[in-house]
């Protein structure tokens, strides 16, 4: 006894401290499977204990739960088909050998017995036509559920199923019906209640077409509406519809109208509805009733010619309306309609036929056939050809012109006195008179085509010309505008500018207009003066005689009456390089050619205060710089700045020109030479340079393309400058050339010519001065004795002074004469008058005529006579 009780106290003692010394086990976890701590009636869940280091071990569960009168030993145990006594608290813990672990924390089931129904919605119970419209479905504070959706065609139709078990709450649809949906979970499925239905309709179009395929409909005609629904075929439809004037509109998909009065035109519109689908109104269909037409006859001749057929054709006003077939009549058949025994029938309302009669035609369409008024009736008789011919003219005989011009179309039929009526036929689309002629103003190119015409004597309608033969008019829609050539382009002492303009095809018949162009710097363009003499010359040419300064010319042309006149041409140019006191030019660097990249600046001087600076380049075209600083343009040089420049004062006048050259060549050398003409006894020199060194030696030169020596210089130097050295220079160097530049000589005027004219001048009116003096010495003697009785007179002395020029010596001895005209004529008072006149230029503005010499100022001076010089 007492070692039994020693032994198992030993062994107590021993599983204490084994206990004491062992690892204590981690807390169990309870786990729902499915993991939803809220379940219905009827599911079916199992419940887990989970212990970490429980792999490979062998555990002894207990667990905590209200329910269990005897609970499992295993870690997991299954309720099938739970009620809501399963609801409560669960928790576990473990058991192994001389393990024990904690409880588990206490996870909280809850079994509702009402078994949920799902929530069906729709994003709208209308798919718009060609969409669609998503219907969503949840069961309301739970979750995991899978969905099940169904459709049905009608209320008594049974259910499709259109998707199982998706995990989606979502489902887009295209069609209408009748939808439910229902949820499900678990293993095996548990599902909720049917939700509620919801109706979607579906929206198609409807089209109101008119049965008919004419759109012009006319009083008393019989027509069909149509309501088309796309998409709807099958299915029993009810129809509305909304129409003009009734109270009482159709439900079939056909609106009739017996009899259409004006009283139905309106707005016609219709829809549908049928199971689960549906239209909107439909567009408006414009229905227009007009009142009952009349047709139209016409005949293309009212003659049948020798062995041959006129041929009529019949239509029906407005053009717009289709559909009809013509019927023919002639007088001893007046009821019944032709036959093609009595024609011969053509498409698009046309029969020919050859027999005499009076003829007339109705069209008519529909079922019952509804007919037009009859036209009026158009006899038609036997034709005798007359052996005159017209003849086709034109006046002015131009067969080309230009839109807006006037031309005369003419039918002429030569011999006898025979009176005609006129038939014209023309492709144009402009119709012609019947007239032997007629006007075309302001003609278009519509008025472009074949013209011919014939005649129909007055006296017997039957009796007609042949046609004439045909001729064409062509319209040109393209403005003219003439092309102005001067010639030369650089002035020379004494030398005429010739103007030529020329109008482009055609270019019969043209007068020309000839113009100076006086810059307009507000404007930034220049205003047109005429030029002496050029209001509508015959002649395309016109030539200027004295022209010394740059000046711009322009020339238009005009032809018929009323005259029509093209543009003004381009303005065209010739210039001088001689410099003037009015306004010059100034370059700096003071030489022709430039390298790219240079600033090069041109100065305007004058006593002016507006300038612009013009330029023409290589290529033909006009420009303005557009770097002016006050009186000063600069350039930046480049290819393009190759031009002739020239300056334009607000005033109106011209500088001289110089021309500009830019080496393209960046390596090349260029020749330093002067820009304005080099005045004739003067010295000049002549240098190449390149970019990087100004002066160069070793250098050949060559005059009009002479070499002008064999050993290469560093410059050329000329003296004492003459005509003959005037030319084009260029310079070598290194085998490389320079551009060409002309250098102009400046001949000067020996010094008896130029002082002989003011010497000259003085001396004439010395004379001029003193015969007056004479003159009225001698009327005064004889007003003092026999002429004292005679009415007192008026004494004129008149002295012209001719505009001598720079070279007066060149001018006829009546260009550069004084005279001295003295008349006498009987006046109320004695006066006399001393006239001094001498011309001075007429400005013409633009697109006036010459100025009159009546317009020349003069100058009088009056001295008193009469009865003051007798006492």
């Amino acid at each position: 006894m007492g070692h039994s009780l020693l032994c198992m106290t030993g062994l107590l003692l021993l599983d204490t401290l084994f206990y004491i010394n062992a690892e204590v086990p981690s807390k169990p976890t309870v786990i729902l499977e499915p993991p939803l701590t809220q379940i219905y009636s009827s599911e079916t869940v199992t419940v887990r204990c989970e212990i970490q280091e429980s792999e490979g071990a062998q555990w002894t569960y207990e667990w905590r739960a209200a329910k269990l009168n005897t609970p499992p030993t295993s870690n997991e145990y299954r309720i099938i088909r739970a009620t809501e006594s399963d609801s409560g608290g669960y928790s576990c813990r473990g058991r192994r050998d001389y393990f024990l672990s904690e409880w588990s924390d206490i996870i909280t089931l809850t079994v509702s017995s009402s078994k949920p129904r799902a929530t069906l919605t729709a994003q709208s119970s209308v798919i718009p036509a060609g969409g669609s419209v998503t219907l969503s479905c949840s069961v309301g504070g739970s979750a995991g559920w899978k969905f099940d959706w169904f459709r049905r065609d009608s209320e008594f139709s049974g259910a499709q199923k259109i998707g199982a078990g998706t995990s989606e709450h979502t489902i887009s649809i295209s069609e209408g019906g009748i939808y439910y949906c229902r949820g499900g979970r678990g293993d095996p499925v548990f599902s909720t209640e049917d939700s509620a239905a919801v109706t979607i309709q579906k929206q198609v179009l409807a089209d109101v077409k008119l049965q008919h395929s004419w759109s012009q409909i006319f009083t008393g005609e019989t027509i069909t509406l149509r309501c088309e629904i796309q998409g709807g075929e099958g299915k029993v439809w009810k129809y509305e519809w909304t129409a003009p004037n009734t109270n009482s509109p159709p439900t079939s998909s056909e609106y009739r109208i017996s009899r259409v009065s004006v009283s139905h035109s309106g707005d016609y519109r219709c829809r549908g509805s049928s199971d689960y689908l549906l239209t909107g109104w439909s567009d408006a269909f414009r229905l227009t009733v007009s009142y009952k037409p009349k047709a139209k006859l016409r005949a293309d001749n009212t003659a049948v010619p020798v062995g041959g057929s006129v041929t009529l054709t019949c239509s029906v006003s407005p053009s717009s309306s289709s559909g009809w077939k013509y019927y023919w009549y002639r007088d001893e058949k007046s009821s019944e309609a032709l036959t093609t025994q009595d024609a011969v029938f053509h498409s698009n309302g046309q029969i020919s036929v050859s027999q005499e009669g009076l003829y007339r035609c109705r069209g008519g369409r529909g079922n019952p056939v509804y007919y037009t008024e009859d036209s009026q009736s158009v006899r038609i008789g036997k034709t005798v050809t007359v052996s005159n011919r017209p003849v086709v003219t034109l006046y002015p005989n131009w067969s080309e012109i230009y839109r807006g011009e006037t031309i005369t179309v003419r039918c002429e039929i030569h011999g006898g006195d025979t009176e005609w009526d006129y038939e014209w036929e023309t492709n144009s689309m402009i119709k012609a008179p019947n007239q032997n002629e007629y006007r075309i103003r302001s003609a278009s190119s519509s008025n472009s085509g074949n013209y011919r015409c014939k005649g129909r004597m007055k006296s017997s309608q039957h009796e007609t010309t042949e046609w004439s033969d045909s001729v064409t008019l062509t319209v040109s829609d393209n403005e003219p505008r003439p092309v102005l050539t001067v010639s030369p382009s650089w002035l020379s002492p004494g030398a005429s500018v010739t103007l030529n303009c020329e109008v482009e095809h055609p270019s019969a018949g043209w007068s020309f207009y000839w113009y100076k162009a006086v810059p307009d710097l507000s404007e930034k363009s220049s205003s047109y003066e005429l030029l002496p003499d050029g209001s509508g010359t015959a002649q395309d040419s016109y030539i200027i005689h004295g022209q010394t300064h740059t000046a711009g010319y322009v020339c238009r042309a005009g032809r018929g009456d009323p005259e029509y006149h093209t543009d003004h041409s381009q303005p065209k140019f010739v210039w001088s390089a001689d410099v003037h006191s009015a306004a010059s030019l100034t370059v700096s660097p003071d030489r022709v050619q430039h390298f790219t990249s240079d600033s090069v600046s041109l100065t305007c001087e004058g006593n002016f205060t507006e300038w612009r600076v013009r330029k023409f380049s290589e290529d033909g075209r006009l420009s303005d710089c557009w770097r002016m600083t006050g009186s000063t343009c600069d350039i930046n040089t480049s290819k393009s700045d190759t031009a002739v420049y020239w300056c334009e004062s607000g005033s109106g006048e011209f500088s001289s020109a110089v021309n500009i050259t830019v080496q393209n060549d960046g390596n090349g050398p260029i020749l330093v030479s002067p820009v304005h003409p080099v005045t004739e006894g003067a010295s000049v020199s002549l240098s190449c340079s390149l970019r990087t060194q100004k002066i160069l030696s070793n250098v050949f030169f060559y005059h009009n393309d002479k070499l002008l020596q064999n050993d290469p210089r560093g410059e050329l130097k000329i003296s004492a400058v003459s005509k003959s050295d005037e030319g084009f220079y260029k310079c070598q160097y290194s085998g490389r050339e320079s551009a060409q530049s002309w250098m102009s000589v400046k001949v000067t005027v020996s010094g008896a010519d130029s002082s002989s004219s003011p010497v000259w001048l003085m001396v004439g009116l010395v004379c001029g001065v003193s015969l007056i003096i004479i003159l009225l010495l001698l009327l005064y003697r004889c007003r003092q004795s026999k002429c004292a009785d005679k009415p007192p007179d008026v004494i004129y002395s008149n002295i012209e002074l001719e505009n001598f020029g720079n070279k007066w010596k060149h001018h006829k001895p009546e260009q550069s004469a004084v005279y001295s005209d003295v008349k006498t004529a009987a006046a109320e008072d004695s006066l006399m008058y001393a006239e001094v006149k001498q011309p001075k230029k007429e400005k013409a503005k633009k697109n006036k005529g010459t100025s009159s010499p009546a317009a020349d100022a003069a100058v009088y001076s009056e001295v008193t006579s009469g009865s003051s010089l007798s006492q």
